[in-house]
């Protein structure tokens, strides 16, 4: 996660409702801001849905961003660029071999992403009522959206650990099952949670950068804050890219503390298992230097662009679908 369907709402909430008709898409004002009456059912859908195509379409990419992210990559696994890297994967390990860990991905990706929509409605309309009478209120998105990433993380934490690993060159895991019974057996419970502060960590600085960036975007795309699919698209693809490449030195970081590559920490001659986002950011400086921290930092912006820009587009569509069909069955609206 990287977390991208809920920068999509914050920043959609924020947009104002334009109904006059001489003003372009005024007519469906409310696919901007879904109105108080839907359910939390269709929050919880529309960003399951979105969450899971996200981490999904371009699952590929995100298999060859792990790798490249290796402090001591075997020879065999080293690669230049992300096609290069693609190309030699499927030519030496199979077709299917940048898919491997997609199973759950999307195990974790849709109840993380449906918890994320339902606390962070909820969480924001209790406070908007507080702060600002039920007004949009910017401190009251910003908690929202802290709280529903702790949930979010929480789920998808696990998720992570065992799609890392399976990504992994020579992962020793026959599947999915394989991979959750010897982490537990081996490792306990904890290594799935390893990471859970440097993910926390990581997703606080993405959503400012990610927050910064799409507003000067759509300042300069969308200044009238009509609704325009191709200004959100172009401006959450954007604000990704840049949140992704300064976020790189922690979701280095994580990677280290998911996989717990077996050839880097015995060259540093650390025994057991590595703990803590400290003792990982040490480790990456000392095999790597200050240029370790942006490992696969092009991967990682190629895999968070499209998947931002996919997250909105999904999310923008499926609010508006879900919206008029409980309109249509609930029938016109009393005065």
């Amino acid at each position: 996660m990287e977390l991208c369907s809920d920068r999509a709402v914050a920043t959609l909430e924020m947009s104002q409702d334009k109904s006059n008709d001489d003003e372009p898409f005024s007519s469906d004002g409310n696919y901007e801001s879904l109105p108080p009456h839907v359910s939390v059912t269709t929050h919880m859908t529309a960003g399951a849905v979105a969450g899971i195509l996200e981490h999904t379409v371009m699952y590929p990419v995100d298999s060859v961003k792990t790798r490249m992210q290796s402090l001591q990559p075997d020879p065999n696994a080293q690669y230049r660029s992300v096609y290069e890297a693609l190309k030699k994967i499927i030519r030496t390990e199979g077709i299917f071999r940048p898919l491997r860990g997609l199973n759950i991905t999307m195990m974790g990706a849709g109840p993380a992403h449906a918890l994320y929509f339902a606390c962070y409605e909820r969480v924001k309309r209790s406070l908007s009522d507080v702060i600002q009478s039920g007004g949009n209120s910017h401190l009251a998105n910003g908690v929202a959206g802290s709280v529903a990433t702790v949930l979010h993380d929480a789920v998808m934490n696990p998720a992570e650990v065992i799609k890392q690993r399976m990504q992994m060159y020579n992962s020793p895991y026959r599947g999915l099952w394989d991979c959750v019974r010897s982490v537990t057996y081996t490792e306990g419970i904890g290594a799935f949670y390893r990471s859970y502060s440097t993910q926390l960590t990581m997703n606080i600085p993405f959503q400012a950068v990610h927050f910064i960036t799409y507003e000067l975007m759509q300042e300069q795309l969308n200044p009238e804050r009509h609704y325009h699919p191709g200004s959100h698209i172009l401006s959450g693809a954007a604000a990704g890219a840049v949140s992704a490449a300064v976020t790189t030195p922690l979701d280095v970081c994580k990677t280290l503390l998911n996989t717990q590559e077996n050839v880097a920490l015995s060259s540093m001659n650390i025994s057991g298992h590595l703990t803590g986002m400290a003792n990982a950011f040490r480790t990456v400086y000392q095999l790597g230097g200050a240029a370790g921290f942006f490992k696969g930092v092009q991967a990682r912006v190629i895999y968070q662009m499209p998947s931002t820009a996919i997250a909105w587009s999904v999310y923008e569509f499926f609010k508006y679908f879900l919206t008029k069909q409980q309109e249509q069955e609930a029938g016109p609206r009393p005065l």
